[in-house]
């Protein structure tokens, strides 16, 4: 199995993307809008990024209020900064508004074929990437989007984002490989939970585990008070070695220290969280000592975002990574593979590729894989218990 190859950066050297192919020997619904500059909407507005040859569409909702916004403007900047870190970016990025809307994006989406974009990036949310999709498949434009919610995915609309699945996933297998096999699990009752909870069913039974009981919390102290007494009595019974508690935030902390307060807390159990735990909150919280998450290699997120705040003077959005990848695939495939760079066939090499936040492949159904650590909480600090794979061999 070949290794993805390197990339890096003029002067400082940084790294942009690593990718690499792997040869047959193992060397290496919504109705078609016209395709326009515009929509009963109005014209799109954007911006072009970079000079080269190959156009590369961005969809992100710039003209979005709160989060989202600043969100859309930060991906903007991580992809310029992409474009300045590559050596010889051969792309030009044709920034456009998706409004945050399903009519939007596939208005932005319109513009951007019509203008010549031979891929596109982005929208950030489902029903946005789903109305993409409907004018860039007919077009036989590939689409790699910014949306968790795997119901948007498929063929030739690709998703890059962090999936709650991979995170489910790493967690189980690691803590299976501990001899913590016997799980309870606290989880929201929202589409989020419904979700974590048949990730971690399937992945539980790929390693030979069960889940004993599961409690579904309303986001209302009182319902996660009840919810988190219950697990408690049945954890105490002896039958339960590892709760899996998926919420980051405020939610962990509280559904910790309800725990605690009824007589289970790290030393009766393994706590054990997703990539969500990632918050000072979660880490400074006394109860989860010990506890155990999955994520992305932290390193190169701080490496990236300290030249993100040297170039744009504040610190990115955890997911603004996402777009400077993104930008660097698009950079390093279209100066490796010319024509064939946004082929199905690349864009799901075995072999994957590797960018700010590690390895990542996508697969052919448009969900991706990413090579998580675990990490451990030990006093308001973090280490790691098992690195992330730095790459897709056989038995990753």
């Amino acid at each position: 199995m070949s290794r993805p190859r390197r990339f890096y950066a003029g002067g400082a050297r940084l790294l942009t993307v690593l990718f690499g192919l792997v040869a047959a020997a193992c060397a290496p619904t919504g109705l078609l809008d016209d395709p326009g500059s515009g929509s009963a909407l109005g014209p799109v507005p954007g911006e072009v990024l970079g000079t080269g040859p190959v156009r590369v569409a961005m969809l992100v909702p710039l003209s979005a209020t709160g989060n989202t916004g600043q969100l859309a403007k930060q991906m903007r900047n991580s992809a310029e900064l992409a474009l300045r870190e590559a050596r010889s970016a051969g792309i030009q990025i044709l920034v456009k508004d998706a409004r945050g809307t399903p009519d939007g994006a596939r208005a932005a989406a319109s513009a951007a074929i019509a203008e010549g974009a031979q891929i596109i990036l982005g929208p950030l949310f489902a029903e946005s990437v789903t109305a993409v999709a409907s004018v860039a498949k007919p077009a036989k434009i590939p689409v790699v989007a910014f949306s968790t919610n795997t119901a948007a995915a498929s063929r030739g609309v690709y998703l890059i984002s962090f999936l709650p699945q991979n995170d489910v996933d790493r967690i189980v297998r690691f803590a299976a490989g501990q001899g913590k096999n016997s799980f309870a699990a606290l989880v929201p009752a929202n589409a989020y939970g419904t979700l974590i909870e048949a990730s971690l069913q399937k992945s539980l039974a790929n390693v030979g585990g069960r889940v004993v009981v599961t409690a579904k919390y309303n986001l209302d102290r009182a319902s996660m008070q009840e919810k988190a007494t219950a697990i408690a009595n049945v954890v105490k019974q002896g039958t339960v070695n590892a709760v899996f508690i998926p919420e980051g935030g405020d939610a962990a902390p509280f559904l910790a220290q309800i725990l605690a307060t009824n007589g289970v807390g790290p030393t009766q159990v393994q706590f054990l969280g997703t990539g969500q735990w990632d918050d000072p909150r979660v880490i400074g919280e006394s109860n989860l000592n010990g506890g155990w998450f999955p994520g992305p290699d932290l390193a190169g997120f701080r490496s990236f975002s300290e030249r993100y705040k040297a170039a744009f003077g504040h610190t990115p959005h955890r997911n603004a990574s996402l777009a400077y990848d993104a930008t660097s695939l698009a950079a390093g495939l279209a100066g490796r593979f010319g024509a064939d760079a946004f082929t199905d066939k690349v864009l799901t090499t075995s072999s994957g590729f590797i960018g700010v936040d590690g390895a990542f492949r996508l697969l052919s159904d448009g969900t991706n894989q990413r090579a998580l650590a675990v990490y451990r909480i030990e006093r308001g600090q973090l280490s790691i218990l098992s690195p992330a794979p730095r790459n897709f061999s056989a038995g990753f």
